[in-house]
């Protein structure tokens, strides 16, 4: 299978690093092709907007989707989204390592989604869901939060599918994605070594495993 990785953690010694390149060693050696992308390392700018074009249409009132749509069909989207875009495209499937900010992805990766997934090319208009473009595909969190799993539950944080929900019903079921179960590490700070490391050969296993699973999931629907 293709896999496309995007990880978003300044630390290149964290443990998102180390569930990143756990991943990478673990699917090449199973006899997958993978590409990735580390936002911070690539110093990846976030912020959507004019700036995302060579041209636009209408220089006097910008609208995001009305460029996006002018620059899908005329070739004017900038180099750098252009070269993630193939990689999605390219991949089966997709996933995000993150640490959870605030109750969703830090900025870089949002602005990654922001700047990437354009109307005309991963959605337009009756290409959503189960229409969308990205049909077949499936996608995946990998995600290490602070806080015990204990706190996620409706009396305090709220449950983890619920804070989730906003990235795996808002950005990847809309394209059209297949969602897998989320890779959550719990209070990641708090974790010894041996229990790092044990969450690295479950990941490792996991993924090793992963068309199994994905087959296991296609004949259940």
């Amino acid at each position: 299978m293709k896999i496309l990785i995007i990880l978003a953690h300044p630390e290149e010694k964290s443990f998102n690093a180390a569930m990143f390149n756990t991943a990478i060693k673990s699917l090449e050696e199973a006899g997958h092709e993978v590409k990735t992308t580390d936002l911070y390392k690539k110093n990846y700018q976030p912020v959507s907007g004019k700036e995302n074009f060579s041209q636009l249409n209408n220089p006097n009132y910008f609208k995001q989707q009305d460029e996006e749509l002018f620059a899908v069909q005329q070739f004017t989207l900038m180099p750098d989204i252009v070269s993630e875009q193939e990689k999605v495209e390219w991949c089966d499937i997709l996933i995000w390592q993150f640490p959870l900010y605030w109750f969703s992805a830090p900025a870089i990766l949002k602005g990654w989604a922001d700047k990437v997934f354009t109307m005309g090319k991963f959605y337009d208009n009756g290409k959503i869901f189960s229409n969308g473009f990205s049909v077949g595909k499936q996608a995946m969190l990998s995600v290490t939060t602070g806080g015990p799993e204990k706190n996620y539950t409706d009396d305090k944080y709220g449950d983890i599918d619920s804070i989730l929900f906003p990235i795996h019903r808002g950005i990847f079921e809309f394209l059209g994605f297949s969602v897998l179960q989320p890779e959550i590490v719990y209070s990641v700070e708090r974790l010894t070594d041996e229990e790092r490391k044990t969450h690295l050969d479950n990941w490792s296993k996991r993924l090793i495993n992963i068309e199994t699973e994905i087959t296991k999931i296609k004949m259940i629907n």
